[in-house]
């Protein structure tokens, strides 16, 4: 039993998508008299949506606070003592308690919890760059980046952009540039860009955005981000050219944040990311859960853990911290790595594992790749779309599904995300009883036709 008189403490670090909903979660499932609850969050504002940001950028979403699904208000209005601007800087794990630091005052205090929850999210890659740091340099992760990248393009004297990246960040980011009216140029250490499809479904990618406009530079690296006399960003140089800049943004990726996990001795993966069990434990800890951006799943596909910082994991995560906290029993198995995007109507889609990553594991496979249309050739509006899919050799079990299209394809990939959660052969896909009219699909669907020519490779080898 602890100390509060028959009450426990549950202690959040982190206020966004995985510990609020964690927060939210044991709320649901045991009152104030049993369970107090107190997180800690060092930024301004609690359960907003980073997703969001490049489309609040691009004037999509008009208003900072569309993104904001909770409130801290909110959150408070249900017996959660949320402490905003607070920094955990120390995690006592014998001691079970944490050090915090108000950012305003720099105050320090410990706090003890019987419960503890890790949510401290991903910090954004930034090079060790000369000039990273400059006036008009930008990340987006928080609301607060948002606004300053906002309040920067809305100054900016020109308008020249350079993006570095081209993951999802950057191709989403490329795009609200262009959509602000600035002349974007887009610099890509990969072959192509979206690292996470395969090079020749990149190159779908690539082909579309130089047709809205966008300047793409791929396979280079960036060596050092130029300032002019008043500080001010003014180039991004490479081994080979200087690209002017009245605004750079980083879309580089992100890394787990794990400083606190990793000086406490918790046990971190490959990845850098926490380790849990099932139940979201830290595994070897009974009382300590993790989630969301700070922690490494396990793939279902290659059976090995992996680290995929997305807002839908960090959501289920923290109703399974939640649960468990609150004295339920949940577990989340895994993920399969299914993800959208778009840029501008071109949609990119994929789940499961790309050529690159069946190697990696020791699958051998079979790939094929189609091209069909959203809907019957002769309904109105009939546009291309390429799917590739990858099979086992031998099995014809699916391996990954990447799809690129205009309307219509991205949400297509849910089909292969349930067939590799369910284990399907591309044999079995093919007998998919999949819903049909001209409006909505061919007579076979993209993905079946995919699936049938997979089928036909596998028995043929």
């Amino acid at each position: 039993m602890s100390m509060h008189q028959g009450r426990e403490r549950l202690v959040v670090v982190g206020g966004d998508a995985a510990g609020m909903s964690a927060a939210s979660q044991a709320r649901r499932l045991k009152g104030p008299e049993e369970l107090e609850i107190v997180a800690f969050e060092r930024g301004h504002f609690t359960s907003f949506s980073a997703c969001g940001i490049p489309y609040w950028v691009g004037g999509a979403v008009p208003e900072r606070d569309d993104l904001i699904a909770r409130t801290p208000e909110e959150h408070r209005a249900r017996d959660i003592d949320l402490r905003l601007r607070t920094e955990v800087t120390e995690l006592d794990v014998a001691g079970q308690r944490v050090r915090a630091r108000d950012v305003e005052s720099g105050a320090e205090s410990w706090t003890s919890y019987d419960k503890l929850v890790i949510a401290t999210g991903a910090r954004p890659v930034r090079p060790e760059l000369p000039g990273a740091d400059a006036p008009g340099v930008h990340g987006v992760q928080t609301l607060d980046d948002g606004q300053a990248l906002i309040d920067t393009l809305s100054r900016a004297k020109g308008r020249r952009a350079v993006v570095v990246g081209a993951g999802y960040i950057g191709v989403e980011m490329a795009e609200a540039l262009i959509d602000r009216g600035f002349e974007v140029t887009v610099v890509n250490r990969g072959e192509q860009p979206m690292s996470t499809l395969d090079p020749d479904m990149g190159r779908l990618v690539h082909r579309a955005m130089e047709g809205l406009g966008i300047t793409m530079v791929n396979g280079t690296e960036v060596t050092k981000i130029l300032t002019g006399t008043d500080g001010r960003v003014r180039a991004v140089a490479t081994q080979h050219a200087e690209y002017p800049a009245d605004v750079v943004v980083l879309g580089i990726g992100v890394r787990p944040e794990t400083a606190l996990a990793r000086a406490a001795g918790l046990p971190l993966g490959a990845h850098g990311g926490l380790l849990t069990d099932l139940a979201m434990r830290v595994r070897g800890h009974q009382n300590i859960w993790a989630g969301g951006d700070c922690v490494e799943v396990l793939n279902l596909v290659s059976g090995q853990e992996q680290y995929v910082p997305l807002g839908t994991h960090a959501n289920k995560h923290g109703q399974v911290i939640g649960t468990n906290a609150g004295g339920g029993y949940a577990t989340f198995p895994g993920v399969v790595g299914t993800a959208v995007s778009k840029v501008c109507d071109l949609e990119i889609a994929r789940t499961g594992l790309r050529e690159k990553d069946a190697r990696r594991v020791g699958l051998e496979f079979e790939a094929v790749t189609i091209e069909s249309t959203s809907r019957a050739g002769y309904y109105p509006g009939a546009s291309p779309m390429t799917v590739k899919m990858l099979a086992e050799r031998r099995t014809g079990r699916l391996l990954g599904v990447q799809i690129v299209g205009r309307e219509g394809a991205a949400k297509r990939v849910d089909i292969a995300a349930v067939a590799l959660t369910a284990r399907l052969t591309v044999e079995q896909m093919t007998a998919l009883d999949l819903g049909y009219a001209p409006p909505f699909s061919p007579v076979w669907d993209p993905v079946l036709v995919a699936a049938r020519k997979a089928a036909r490779k596998v028995r043929g080898s």
